[in-house]
């Protein structure tokens, strides 16, 4: 048999697809499904949440009814009916409901953002994002080969200060991003004050802010503050998914936004995945119309906010002086803030050997600076994970590292 010298399938990948950004999430939802550790490190949702009875009957029901549009492909921008009940749903939640021509439905929230950065962002074009940002936001610009910079966010969210500086000293951006509701990953949220800053400088610099809902509904001390959207829907496209607020098996999403923009997400979705799945939006439609949704986000709220307050109260018993760490008063995550001499990858690898899990601060930056922080999620840990986990994140801390 003749020999063949083996194919070097580096040299033959597309620029965008040469860079190592696809790894990290991997590795985060592995760590976050061992069911050896405690885990404080996937951002999921808690199933427990979901009224089981009602989705085996919506789910009967859509099997014996005789309708197989469930079964069919949709329409690029979703189905009717699932689209009328995503606007109606927004104008209750947001106090404007979009046009049919502002709202396009999509598999989940990262394709409306992959779809956003395909429509936009060219090799070379800058684009501004939170330091910390949620890592999907970066690998979604960096693989389209974007000049990335970076916005600092302390605890009242984006410094809009530090970017009317960037803006001043002459930086043009396509997009600016920001997670402004209980941020993945610092959990902090935009104030009032800097959401009508932000927006206006968007208006008078006219760059686009996306704006990543994700976690806006879980507000635990009451409602949450005003979107950028409401406030500001001729300069924002607002970023959605039923991952947390439903399931994350469900791939569903949104964006909503001025016209234009949307007609062209509509045509970057058709060389994409052309619609997100029929029977995903039917099942949504037919659970959120029963009233099924808003109370699972009820639900869902107080068991987040009563992990909030546990994870807190633990924090502050057993973690050693020169350990800080974000309030939220919303969402899935706090972050930790390690004092000289810790490193958080070292952290992270002795608090999995003695049996939680946490994820170091590394892949939420763009230039190595999250050595020194821990994103925590409380989301899914028992009160009593809460508490035995965060004892051994303690005496891990405690612990001199090797050297």
């Amino acid at each position: 048999m003749s020999e063949t010298a083996a194919i070097g399938w580096r040299d033959l990948y597309a620029r965008r697809a040469r860079a190592d950004v696809g790894g990290e999430i991997a590795r985060i939802l592995a760590l976050a499904g061992r069911t050896d550790l405690i885990s404080f490190a996937g951002g999921f949702p808690d199933p427990a949440a979901i009224d089981q009875d009602a989705l085996r009957e919506v789910m009967g029901q859509l099997g014996t009814s005789g309708d197989v549009s469930a079964l069919e492909y949709a329409p690029t921008g979703g189905l009717p009916g699932f689209r009328s009940y995503l606007a109606e749903r927004l104008e209750a939640r947001e106090g404007r409901g979009p046009a049919s021509s502002e709202l396009i439905v999509t598999s989940g929230g990262i394709e409306a953002m992959q779809l956003l950065t395909r429509v936009f962002v060219e090799a070379g074009d800058t684009v501004l994002v939170e330091a910390p940002a949620y890592l999907g936001t970066l690998m979604s610009f960096a693989a389209a080969e974007a000049e990335l910079q970076t916005v600092p966010v302390d605890d009242d969210g984006l410094d809009v200060d530090a970017l009317a500086g960037i803006l001043a000293d002459g930086t043009r951006p396509k997009i600016v991003y920001t997670n402004p509701d209980h941020q993945n990953p610092a959990g902090v949220t935009l104030s009032a004050e800097r959401r009508g800053a932000l927006t206006e400088l968007a208006r008078r610099h006219g760059f686009l802010l996306a704006e990543d809902v994700a976690y806006r509904e879980f507000a635990h001390d009451g409602e949450p503050l005003p979107s950028l959207w409401s406030l500001a829907p001729d300069v924002v496209v607002q970023i959605g998914t039923f991952s947390k607020i439903f399931a994350p098996g469900t791939r569903l999403g949104w964006a909503v936004g001025p016209e234009e923009i949307v007609e062209r997400l509509g045509w970057a979705k058709q060389l994409s995945d052309q619609c997100a799945s029929a029977l995903a939006q039917r099942l949504v439609e037919e659970y959120g119309r029963r009233g099924c949704l808003e109370r699972q986000v009820e639900r869902a709220t107080l068991l987040y906010a009563e992990r909030c307050a546990a994870m807190l109260e633990r924090l502050e018993a057993e973690l050693p002086d020169g350990v800080t760490w974000t309030r939220p008063t919303g969402g899935f995550f706090t972050w930790l803030s390690l004092p000289e001499g810790l490193e958080a990858t070292d952290v992270a690898e002795r608090a999995a050997e003695a049996g939680v899990a946490v994820v170091p601060g590394d892949p939420f930056f763009l230039d190595g600076r999250g050595g020194s922080h821990l994103r925590v999620c409380f989301s899914r840990a028992s009160l009593p994970e809460i508490e035995e986990g965060v004892r051994i994140l303690g005496r891990v801390l405690e612990e001199e590292p090797e050297t």
